[in-house]
């Protein structure tokens, strides 16, 4: 009997791990499966950075409103389960409640709620029912085209009220763009990032984003680009363009000032706000202290997480932008401190522009190669870092207790290899 592994084997093996944007296989392989997401009542999100902050903060405000959630993001940090998930509506609270494996749980104040992502036995089960279905019918699936079709299925099967939907890449020809109506589309800030795909300037960048406004259905952004105009006004939808929201404030400095939001950063503010105009937008009777429950709970691993006992900051920035978003929230909650870096990435990014973005002088920064096969080398990195770095391999020791900020950045793929290589548990 097939189990967790042999679906990884599966998703991971060299005909279905690789991108090839394009709608014309999710369109066959859903009608196989009676179109499960024509069934589900989709909020979906695009952009460049922030969209999985944007997907978590909405689906943490649902919940908080005692709705039934399905949440799916990318990319994993270290099982493929994370990526599709249900909120589930609040347990009673007290002793003798037991959360299961893959569960994250927090108190409301009114019950236990659960984020729980899919089973290993669910996901196997449908991982290999919409492979063997696709095979049977000559339908050559994506690693990412299977998983979304995993998704909608399983969203479906479960009831969710809500399906929150974070795009793969770009968004006209991703495989979750095969949603004909949604609540609304959400798009975060739009910069330089798969250009050998999206196109080489944010005009391009953007009309690829523009791609998820549907018919006459709502769009809310930050930015006015053209392209979303143009789109919003072909299809008869609203474009709503949000600026700051009250309740989305971040917390300004290490522990001072009020903060609804959980979500630290320069960057959360601008996706928080998206986040509450969408709910407002879409569900206009849940409530300011509903709003502020969710944005207290909103759990999502790896974006400016703060490890206390490394005196550590991990952070999934993977981008030019992604990089100095973290360099921006780095100077404001830790001013004059020392830092030491951990980095490493994908040969296919702008690593030079993200080093001298990332590091100034007095910096201590290693290289870390992950096991990737794309996983930029020691000597690639140094060759255009601003600074003499050392190699984090096998025998190095880092003293994570003298004094100076530890920060991990530069790929969410290496975040599992590397913490675990260096004894890290993130919670």
């Amino acid at each position: 009997m097939a189990d967790y592994d042999d679906a990884v084997k599966l998703l991971t093996s060299s005909g279905k791990f690789r991108i090839s944007l394009g709608l014309e296989r999710m369109f066959k392989i859903m009608a196989l499966l009676d179109n499960p997401q024509d069934r589900l009542n989709c909020i979906h999100v695009a952009g460049t950075n922030g969209k999985g902050s944007v997907c978590a903060a909405i689906a943490s405000i649902l919940n908080a409103a005692g709705k039934k959630v399905g949440l799916y993001t990318s990319p994993h940090i270290f099982k493929y389960t994370e990526r599709i998930q249900i909120n589930n509506n609040p347990l009673p609270l007290g002793e003798g409640v037991v959360v299961a494996e893959h569960c994250e749980a927090y108190n409301d104040g009114r019950g236990l709620r659960i984020l729980q992502s899919i089973s290993d036995s669910d996901f196997t089960r449908y991982v290999f029912e919409i492979s063997d279905l696709a095979d049977k019918n000559d339908i050559d699936l994506t690693e990412f085209e299977i998983l979304t079709a995993v998704m909608f299925k399983y969203f479906a099967d479960c009831g969710v009220d809500v399906a929150v939907i974070e795009t793969g890449l770009g968004g006209r020809f991703d495989a979750t763009n095969i949603i004909k109506k949604n609540l609304c589309s959400v798009i975060t800030h739009v910069d330089y990032d798969h250009t050998e795909r999206l196109g080489n300037t944010l005009d391009k960048i953007a009309f690829e984003k523009a791609g998820i406004i549907k018919p006459n259905c709502p769009c809310i952004v930050t930015e006015g680009k053209e392209a979303y105009y143009d789109r919003a006004m072909e299809i008869n939808s609203e474009l709503e363009i949000i600026s700051s929201h009250p309740l989305s404030l971040t917390l300004p400095l290490e522990g001072g000032g009020d903060c609804v939001s959980a979500l630290r950063g320069v960057h959360q503010q601008e996706n928080m706000s998206l986040a509450v105009a969408a709910v407002e937008k879409c569900f206009p009777e849940i409530t300011k202290e509903q709003i502020e429950a969710g944005l207290r709970n909103v759990k999502h691993p790896c974006r400016f997480q703060y490890i206390k006992e490394k005196n550590l900051i991990i952070d999934g920035a993977h981008n030019p932008n992604g990089i100095s978003a973290l360099v921006q929230s780095l100077d404001l909650y830790y001013p004059n401190t020392k830092r030491r870096f951990i980095f490493g990435c994908l040969r296919n990014k702008d690593y030079e522009k993200m080093l001298n973005t990332l590091l100034s002088k007095g910096d201590e920064v290693y290289f870390y190669r992950f096991k990737h096969e794309n996983s930029a080398a020691f000597d690639e990195l140094q060759a255009v870092c601003p600074v003499k770095a050392k190699e984090l391999k096998t025998g190095v020791r880092i003293n994570f207790n003298d004094g100076k900020l530890n920060v991990i950045c530069g790929s969410f793929y290496m975040i599992a290899e590397l913490t675990e290589f260096l004894g890290i548990t993130i919670s």
